[in-house]
């Protein structure tokens, strides 16, 4: 239950820090996001794994899982977080969510293949359940528009080819990085999630700082200006706090538990989008019915199924449909 309620708080905070993001490539750059929001996050896992124990777990990492969770952190905070600020700067965060549901059939298809996890029928359930509240809240309807813009206002153009393609190439590093963390945990528990997030933090942190080698870079990041500044730290934040979750949760739950769960962003990002960019994206219906759906599939995926035989009686037959698992076999 614990890594579920995780999951779901990461989806929260990654939701918010996407329209904040949003907010702040209006007049800053993809790379500067990058740079500022990253960095960010490192004194709360520091401060984390003071309380937790992370520092005593870390020292605990064999090379192997010091080279995977350095792999899990480049894809996943350096250039999958790349791709996804410059698709949403390109095409808005409403237009690149649905696009980024591919990661989630990447991520289970490999826990199942690489990490011997297994399939139950409730986990089915959730799965679709989850996958579906975020496609039909996202799907167009007649009466979608975007908000009437204020006077000096500049419409917004989606510039769908570069959007789609980064969106595409964000899902796959998505999609990849939850098995990389994974594959790295020999054991689990909170303390060791933290510990991996860190650590995967400074990877991608100092992946990042060799592009501002570059002297043209260096002279883009001097001129930010104040207002993006704002927001690319605020997401920093956010996006922080979310990728703590998301690595506890990784650490003390399967993987294919804690990445539907993680799909509800897609739902919460529109609430953020409304609040933070009611001008710069387009609202439809649909919001209500599409984060119940959603919120079903989590709590599907989250329940306990030895804590539902105990607590309900249920007759043998459902007991044996709801115990039946699959896992793949490699031929």
């Amino acid at each position: 239950m614990i890594g579920g309620l995780l999951s779901l708080l990461s989806a929260v905070t990654f939701a918010y820090a996407n329209a904040s993001v949003r907010r702040g490539v209006l007049t800053g750059t993809v790379l500067q996001a990058v740079a500022i929001s990253l960095p960010v996050a490192l004194p709360f896992f520091l401060v984390a794994m003071a309380v937790s124990g992370g520092m005593a777990a870390l020292a605990t990492f064999n090379a192997r899982t010091l080279v995977l969770l350095a792999l899990a952190g480049i894809v996943h905070f350096a250039l999958a977080r790349y791709c996804n600020y410059r698709a949403t700067k390109a095409i808005g965060a409403n237009l690149v969510a649905p696009v980024q549901q591919y990661s989630l059939v990447i991520t289970l298809v490999l826990a199942i293949t690489w990490l011997d996890e297994a399939l139950t029928p409730l986990r089915m359930l959730g799965i679709v359940l989850v996958v579906a509240g975020p496609a039909f809240t996202l799907r167009a309807d007649g009466e979608a528009k975007p908000a009437a813009l204020p006077e000096g206002v500049t419409p917004f153009a989606p510039q769908y080819r570069e959007g789609y393609l980064y969106a595409l190439l964000s899902a796959l590093g998505f999609g990849v990085s939850p098995i990389l963390i994974g594959m790295a945990f020999q054991t689990k528990g909170l303390a060791i999630g933290i510990a991996g997030g860190f650590f995967s933090y400074v990877a991608a942190t100092l992946f990042i700082v060799l592009a501002f080698i570059l002297p043209g870079e260096r002279r883009s990041f001097r001129a930010i200006d104040r207002e993006s500044t704002k927001w690319f730290v605020m997401s920093g934040i956010a996006v922080g706090l979310s990728q703590m979750t998301r690595y506890m949760a990784l650490a003390v739950a399967p993987v294919s538990v804690v990445t539907p769960i993680q799909r509800l962003s897609m739902v919460f990002r529109i609430y953020f989008g409304a609040w933070l960019n009611p001008h710069h994206e387009v609202f439809g219906g649909r919001l209500i019915a599409g984060t119940l759906i959603s919120l079903a599939g989590a709590l599907a995926l989250s329940v306990s199924i030895d804590g539902m035989m105990n607590a309900l009686p249920l007759p043998a037959s459902v007991i044996s449909a709801m115990t039946w698992s699959w896992h793949f076999t490699w031929p």
